[in-house]
């Protein structure tokens, strides 16, 4: 067990040497650890205010998460049936999506949608929107090769009972592609996390636009983006382990 929590330490034990080891070896650069140290008011201050944009890079990249998987699940529907002009629909919308930048579509949901439907979008919820279709494409992606994974024998056992399609999709072949995909969801919500950083350009008070604004009052771009860095690495091995917890609770035995 300790072998292997110090597996998943590595990554960040390894940044925190790079660290020492750059701060240790430049002698031009006048090192300015106190604006983030616990050990002084001014430290503790910045960075509870740091760690303030926290709940909403949570908060959007695990609403943005859902909906992106609701949202992928029904274009997968779409490419498992034999009818044409749905699977035209599916690849049309997946080809599309996917070559449109996430920046761009941050963008274009926050200041264009407002435009065309004379609403007014919230930083938060046009996140949420841009992330979220963004992301479904892969989702869909994922789903389409976890159904395709499951044997054939069993979609024809449920036909055997007497299952209509819905039936047979959510009650046998579903919960059997989760259990196939769960390690590729785990690895698109990481990505997730990431992506929500680009968020901060249209105003949201996430990790990346807290540590942007102190940066414009301290001057220390260098220590507060370095202290950004361990907050993003912190928190994605603190997800991957949580997936990898529920990946093994779901393995079939």
């Amino acid at each position: 067990m300790n072998l292997k929590l110090n597996k998943r330490l590595l990554p960040l034990i390894f940044v925190l040497f790079i660290l020492f080891f750059l701060s240790s070896c430049s002698n031009n650069y006048q090192w300015g650890w106190y604006i983030i140290s616990p050990t002084n008011k001014i430290g503790i201050s910045n960075i509870e205010f740091l760690l303030g944009g926290l709940k909403f890079t949570i908060m959007v990249s695990l609403i943005s998460m859902v909906f992106a998987i609701i949202l992928g699940l029904i274009v997968s529907l779409a490419s498992t049936t034999k009818i044409k002009v749905l699977n035209i629909i599916n690849i049309g919308y997946t080809e599309i999506i996917r070559a449109i930048p996430v920046l761009v579509m941050i963008l274009w949901v926050y200041y264009g949608l407002p435009v065309l439907f004379n609403l007014n979008f919230s930083a938060f919820v046009a996140g949420i929107i841009a992330l979220s279709i963004c992301e479904s494409p892969f989702v869909s992606e994922i789903f389409r090769s976890g159904i395709q994974a499951v044997p054939l024998g069993q979609k024809e056992a449920g036909t055997s009972l007497g299952l209509n399609f819905f039936q047979k999709f959510f009650l046998i072949t579903l919960p059997q592609a989760i259990r196939i995909i769960l390690p590729a969801l785990g690895n698109q919500f990481v990505y997730m996390l990431k992506m929500s950083s680009l968020v901060s350009i249209i105003g949201l008070n996430e990790l990346t636009r807290k540590a942007n604004e102190l940066v414009v009052s301290q001057y220390r771009p260098l220590e507060i983006y370095t202290f950004l860095v361990l907050e993003y690495l912190v928190l994605i091995l603190i997800v991957s382990y949580l997936v990898r917890r529920l990946e093994n609770k779901l393995k079939i035995k």
